[in-house]
């Protein structure tokens, strides 16, 4: 068995140097066209296009992150604020893959993995963490706690790069499952968003015996037949984002899935590529009322763009999209039956109905509709998260 060996961020010296010669000799595109946003119609999420959002990331918004990012981010501290949590890396099938790993002071704890999608990472859990990991510290239950694991996805964060093929969703719910079993897990639950979604529903298609039941926040799943022919306002609520996210929001998505090297040379040369490549998703999948800042703070937004950026994973990451996304998300989708849980947030990219989750779930337990929160659950609305999943898997322990 492959060793678990004790993992701390440390990067500091040149690669901060680099970073910050880079910003200073940033080359700036001009301006977006006036009135850009007219050309984009009113989000079926609920808002217009922010003024001078229409064409992408503005150009004053860019340069306000480019300034705060070169004299005021600290990242030595912010270094040092992740480095709080347990962390670990391990060797799974010639891959290291990092992880996130708080064990919980409670004897009721079970076993919880969750994982990130694109673009995110683990700092999205930053602030569910230690919550779920001791409730009783945090106005909870101790009976709701967990020992929760947060990996980075290969060729995320401080996982290695995949320097072959095959590492699409299903390998990584595979490797997933070895490394909960490495911690000494032999019963848990998985909970995601984004390839954290797909990821999870990996696991629970394998069905290997170890999951016990899991939490989606975007489940996975077409509309019913009864949808496509006699939609109803819910339904159509969903039909409506689709299209949106069709037509206006999955260039990224299509670039990825086909070229992601071609896009991977201007993400790893350019913070600010990466960084407005990132943010501006911020924008459009969080519930912010048409700015990122009004969510999330900009310090968090650029912790995790650090994430992307230190390690060169402009290309590796998307690469995700180039391995699995016809097969995570095309053709005949695979049947689950262990325990389900689905939280919808209503910003979410595609609020799934749960008539339609219903066909490919067969065992959903528990189920939610929010008033608030948009794509990135636990980065935007921990509090709801939290509650959300002690509520959902209250049932299963």
């Amino acid at each position: 068995m492959s060793e678990v060996r004790e993992f701390r961020i440390d990067v500091g010296g040149d690669a901060i140097a680099d970073l910050k010669e880079r910003l200073r000799r940033t080359r700036w595109p001009e301006a977006e066209m006036p009135d850009a946003a007219e050309a984009q119609p009113t989000s079926v999420r609920g808002e217009a296009a922010s003024k001078d959002w229409g064409q992408g990331l503005p150009l004053s918004y860019a340069q306000e992150l480019r300034d705060y990012w070169l004299e005021e981010y600290d990242w030595n501290a912010r270094q040092d604020y992740y480095n709080r949590f347990p962390q670990g890396i391990t060797e799974i099938d010639g891959l290291d893959i990092h992880f996130i790993h708080v064990r919980s002071p409670s004897p009721d704890a079970v076993p919880l993995l969750i994982t990130h999608g694109w673009p995110g990472s683990v700092v999205e859990f930053h602030k569910v963490i230690e919550p779920l990991a001791d409730p009783a510290a945090h106005g909870g239950d101790a009976s709701d706690a967990f020992h929760v694991v947060c990996p980075s996805l290969p060729g995320y964060g401080f996982s290695a790069k995949p320097s072959s093929t095959g590492w699409g969703v299903g390998k990584i719910a595979e490797a997933w499952d070895v490394l909960m079993q490495r911690l000494g897990y032999e019963r848990y639950f998985a909970q995601g968003g984004d390839w954290g979604a797909a990821v999870t529903t990996g696991i629970a298609v394998h069905n290997k015996g170890r999951c016990a039941g899991i939490h989606l926040n975007m489940p996975g799943a077409g509309p019913t037949k009864e949808a496509r022919e006699n939609p109803t306002e819910r339904d159509q609520l969903a039909f409506d984002g689709g299209r949106h996210y069709n037509a206006w929001g999955a260039g990224y998505s299509k670039q990825q899935s086909t070229r992601p090297q071609t896009l991977g040379y201007g993400l790893v040369d350019s913070p600010m590529a990466q960084a407005t490549w990132i943010i501006e998703k911020f924008w459009e999948w969080t519930d912010c009322n048409g700015h990122p800042e009004n969510t999330l703070s900009r310090e968090e937004l650029l912790d995790n763009v650090m994430f992307y950026w230190l390690c060169g994973n402009g290309a590796s990451s998307g690469r995700l999209y180039w391995e699995s996304f016809n097969r995570a998300f095309g053709g005949e989708q695979p049947k689950v039956t262990l325990p389900t849980g689905c939280s919808i947030f209503p910003k979410e990219i595609v609020p799934t109905p749960r008539s339609w989750a219903e066909q490919r779930f067969g065992n959903i337990v528990y189920w939610n509709e929010l008033d608030k929160g948009g794509h990135f659950a636990a980065f935007e609305q921990p509090d709801l998260f939290v509650t959300e999943l002690r509520d959902c898997f209250r049932g299963m322990r």
